[in-house]
């Protein structure tokens, strides 16, 4: 397959100026969550203009589940805006993703192709679809070659851990059924074009507990009068903080973070109401289980010793898994397109991804590929900026990976 690589680069250089246009496109119309509607129709234009048949897929959010996500803080979501589109034909099947939501982050950059408002391209997630866009032009020129069928997933709301599951229940993985999947994300702290990845878990997994604490309001001079809800938070945060420390092994990464904590007007009325958002990131699918079950056991006894009632959201992001055995495979098809010595093992980070939620169903592989140089403002920064040079870079990372992974797999392969 090294012709083919060497073609395929050679294409996604030849294509350069238009994948660098799509990403400036892009960037120049953020939009947050799954509800994408500028994003999802330059896609499709792009798409048709291709000859690329596509669908859309995704939503909308079942009523319980806008609810949910809404408490948390998230946009309300109720469109379909993810795309899937397909090149070649019938099994076996490669997926390949790209995430295409941005951040509520206002850009800093003085740019020509700077984002206006209050939403900012801040993750890479413009640079991710601009790159699988030129993957799937490359892969059409070589469509008849092809031993089976490439599925693009255009995905939003990644940045709210729901865009993946969501386009996974509305039948995403399926017909064709989806074999292997692929993603990338880029990384503007390490050199353009090096390739890191993790075999196993890959991100943490995210649990999102949203407690709603219903107390008893009063004058402040009377807390006998009142049942205190802020007391109560207070309460139940130090108790969650305890509970890691002593229920979590040690070696386990683990990180139970407040992200909001609210209530109360004036300093001489004691509120009827107060919120607590708690995060709970881990490497360890043990303790994951464990902690998700015992953080609600730990806020009903605390709620109700102190004569209070709640309401309780739960929501779970999984981590995400890079598959051994297609690691090993992939590796050379990424090696033959960035060079010998620019692919390596890294740890697995400590963030959450939601391409975990195709990686739990089929074998996947979730790369980082570097965007930048060490020392650059790191993502979901208000500076961070790409170097674009790493475009034709990832569209052939991407291009390459499918080809060759369906000339292994195909039926009349060797």
């Amino acid at each position: 397959m090294e012709d083919s690589a060497k073609k395929i680069t050679t294409d996604a250089r030849r294509i350069l100026e238009q994948i660098r246009a799509d990403r400036r496109r892009l960037h120049q119309i953020p939009e947050i969550g799954t509800d994408l509607p500028q994003t999802s129709e330059y896609i499709k234009l792009r798409l048709n203009e291709m000859g690329i048949p596509w669908r859309s897929c995704g939503g909308p959010l079942p009523a319980k589940m806008t609810a949910d996500y809404v408490e948390a803080g998230f946009p309300r979501m109720e469109k379909e805006t993810g795309i899937i589109a397909m090149i070649g034909q019938g099994n076996p099947c490669i997926l390949l993703r790209a995430d295409m939501d941005a951040l509520p982050v206002q850009e800093k950059n003085d740019l020509d192709y700077r984002a206006s408002g209050p939403y900012g391209h801040m993750c890479g997630h413009d640079s991710h679809t601009a790159m699988l866009l030129g993957a799937a032009r490359i892969l059409k020129g070589m469509e008849r070659e092809l031993r089976g069928s490439v599925k693009l997933m255009f995905q939003p709301g990644e940045e709210t851990g729901a865009g993946a599951r969501l386009m996974v229940e509305d039948g995403a993985l399926e017909n064709p059924r989806v074999d292997a999947a692929f993603s990338m994300h880029v990384q503007p702290t390490d050199e353009t074009g090096r390739v890191g990845y993790a075999v196993g878990i890959n991100s943490a997994s995210l649990d999102t507990f949203i407690l709603k604490v219903h107390g008893k309001g009063g004058h402040s001079s009377q807390p006998q009068l009142c049942v205190d809800p802020l007391m109560v938070v207070n309460q139940v945060y130090q108790a969650l903080n305890l509970l890691v420390t002593r229920e979590a092994d040690p070696a386990a990464m683990v990180t139970l973070t407040c992200g909001v904590a609210k209530g109360g007007t004036a300093v001489n009325i004691i509120p009827s109401e107060a919120e607590l958002h708690i995060g709970l990131r881990t490497l360890d699918v043990a303790s994951a289980k464990h902690l998700a079950r015992r953080i609600p056991e730990v806020i009903e006894h605390y709620v109700k010793a102190w004569r209070a009632e709640y309401d309780l959201t739960v929501f779970h992001t999984p981590s995400t898994l890079s598959d051994v055995s297609l690691c090993r495979e992939v590796v050379p098809y990424i090696r033959e397109v960035v060079g010998e010595y620019r692919i390596h093992e890294i740890p697995a980070i400590t963030g959450t991804e939601d391409f975990g939620y195709v990686t739990e169903k089929v074998p996947g592989m979730f790369v980082f590929i570097g965007a930048g140089r060490p020392g650059n403002p790191p993502l979901h920064s208000p500076k961070m900026v790409l170097d674009e040079d790493v475009l034709p870079v990832g569209a052939a990372v991407y291009a390459n990976v499918a080809a060759a992974w369906l000339e292994a797999h195909g039926e009349d392969a060797p």
